[in-house]
């Protein structure tokens, strides 16, 4: 299972709960290294992509300018991981998992739009921040998630939405015509062994199996 790292301080960074949780569902995470084209050819011999959490994007790559309050990623990691999207859409059965900024990244590649700071247009954002737990529900399950994000997708571009929270904050989404490529705004690496946790990881291990 291929890893994105975030870039910060000169050095590649990756959750040991990432790690542990792909270790938990059955696989082994593979760090992808930092430069886009050396991680694509990685990529390639690999059946699972997790896009890992992080700061906030720059949003010029996507026609807005970057809200003054943001917390930026390294440059280094947009374009790491948008290559890895890029690469990861040219390939049919290949399962991806998008977590938090890698959710956001997943929707703008497709079109998306983002709420740059969230407490503008959310009175209860409070509950997103600081590993807040609260109830997402949709056509992806529905129960209590863990959250740690200050942004969110104002629209999911050409993915589905396929959960939201009762403040009606976009939580999950879907590629349409992919089997397993999904986002979701919470960490299921930071809740144990629930359905909307360690069960993605299950589940996304589990259709990478069924391809290889």
């Amino acid at each position: 299972m291929a890893v994105s790292p975030d870039i910060r301080d000169g050095k590649v960074r990756v959750s040991t709960a990432v790690l542990d949780a792909i270790a938990s569902a059955g696989a082994v995470g593979v760090i992808l290294p930092p430069q886009p084209e050396a991680a694509v050819e990685v990529l390639q011999r690999c059946g699972g992509l997790v896009l890992t959490g992080g700061d906030d994007p720059r949003m010029e790559s996507f026609g807005a300018p970057t809200d003054h309050r943001s917390v930026l990623v390294h440059p280094d990691r947009q374009r790491l991981d948008l290559a890895l999207i890029e690469a990861a859409m040219a390939r049919e059965t290949l399962g991806v998992l998008g977590i938090c900024l890698g959710m956001q990244y997943m929707g703008l590649a497709a079109g998306g739009t983002l709420h740059q700071h969230l407490p503008d247009v959310c009175s209860s954002a409070s509950l997103h921040i600081d590993n807040g737990v609260h109830e997402v529900a949709g056509l992806i399950g529905q129960g209590e998630v863990t959250s740690h994000h200050r942004q969110s997708l104002s629209s999911a571009g050409s993915f589905n939405v396929i959960a939201t929270s009762s403040d009606g904050v976009i939580e999950a989404i879907e590629h349409p015509q992919r089997s397993w490529v999904r986002g979701v705004q919470w960490h299921p690496e930071r809740m144990g062994d629930t359905p909307l946790g360690l069960g993605l990881f299950r589940s996304l291990i589990q259709h990478m199996a069924a391809h290889t």
